[in-house]
């Protein structure tokens, strides 16, 4: 399936590379799995990176742009179809297939890699996540351990000013 990289970065098609990079970062805080838990989440995350390795890269983005050009004829000539049938009970459903054997490439490893990515960044959270309750036992048997010693020096101290008086 053909993927419309430029709404998923919510950008226009003549987007500059720095603007790009600012929708890029803008849609993976609104959608990343920290702020939004759930499924989609994760896959709309993965979209956003996969959409952000193929046009960041001029070559892959000026290949993409001629599949998308006639990526957005076909879509066009299929809501015609669809409102000229709409009273005929048709359910022909054509996907859009670009013809560039190595964008389709380009495309899949983009894809394996947001997927990756994803996924390393799951793994990454969850280790952060154990080093941070770790820590935290950590400290706070610490801090229970300081909070006996203060205990017991008190009692000391309060035991010695009662026998001194």
């Amino acid at each position: 399936m053909f993927k419309d990289y430029y709404s998923i970065l919510e950008v226009d098609e003549n987007v500059s590379q720095n603007d790009l990079k600012l929708a890029f970062k803008k849609q993976a805080l609104k959608w990343h799995p920290d702020r939004n838990s759930g499924v989609d989440s994760t896959i709309q995350m993965q979209n956003i990176n996969e959409a952000y390795l193929i046009l960041k890269d001029n070559e892959a983005r000026s290949r993409y742009d001629k599949e998308y050009r006639r990526y957005k004829e076909f879509e066009k000539i299929n809501k015609r179809s669809k409102e000229s049938n709409k009273n005929e009970n048709t359910s022909s459903q054509n996907e859009f297939q670009p013809d560039d054997e190595i964008l389709k490439k380009w495309m899949n490893n983009a894809k394996k890699q947001a997927v990756d990515l994803a996924r390393e960044t799951i793994k990454e959270f969850k280790g952060i996540t154990e080093v941070g309750v770790k820590e935290a036992v950590k400290g706070a048997g610490n801090q229970f351990i300081y909070q006996i010693l203060a205990g017991l020096l008190f009692v000391i101290v309060l035991g010695l000013s009662k026998s001194c008086s």
